[in-house]
C-alpha cells in the first residue's frame, strides 16, 4: 500500500474511533470519569485524535507529496498513538508510567505541523483532490 492510501487509512480510522470514543467516555464511562476528575483529559484525547485524524486526510486531498510530507503523515499516526491512547489509558486509571510518554507523542505531533510546513513549502503548487475538475471542452 501506499503512502497515502495509509494516511487516508489511518485518518478514516482514528476518526471513527475518535466518535466511537468520544461517545463511550460521554455515556459509558461518564459516572467513572467523573470520579476520577478525569473527564477534561478524556476530552483532550479525543480532540486531539480528531484533529490530527483531519490533518492526515488533508495531507493527501491537498496532494502534498515528498519526504517531508511523509514524515508529517508519520509523525501525526505515531503522534496520535501515544498522545490520545497515554491519556485515554490515563483517564482510565491506567499505570502512571504513562505519563512521560504523553509530551513524546505531543513532541511527534509538533514535528508532523513542522514538516507539514516544510513540505508545503517545497511544493510547487497544490493539487486538491477536492477542487471540481474543469473540462477543456466548454
Amino acid at each position: 500500500m501506499n503512502n497515502q492510501k495509509n494516511f487516508v487509512l489511518l485518518g478514516a480510522v482514528f476518526a471513527l474511533l475518535t466518535v466511537v470514543l468520544g461517545a463511550f467516555g460521554a455515556h459509558a464511562l461518564e459516572a467513572p470519569l467523573e470520579a476520577r476528575g478525569s473527564v477534561e483529559t478524556w476530552k483532550t484525547a479525543v480532540d486531539y485524535q480528531m484533529w490530527h485524524a483531519l490533518a492526515l486526510l488533508l495531507l493527501v486531498a491537498l496532494r502534498i507529496d515528498g519526504r517531508a510530507a511523509k514524515v508529517a503523515g508519520y509523525c501525526f499516526c505515531i503522534g496520535v498513538t501515544l498522545f490520545s491512547g497515554s491519556l485515554y489509558w490515563l483517564a482510565l486509571d491506567g499505570p502512571r508510567w504513562l505519563g512521560p510518554i504523553t509530551p513524546i507523542g505531543g513532541l511527534l505531533l509538533i514535528s508532523g505541523w513542522i514538516a507539514l510546513i516544510v513540505a508545503t513549502c517545497k511544493t510547487q503548487k497544490l493539487h486538491s483532490t477536492l477542487a471540481p475538475r474543469v473540462s477543456a471542452d466548454k
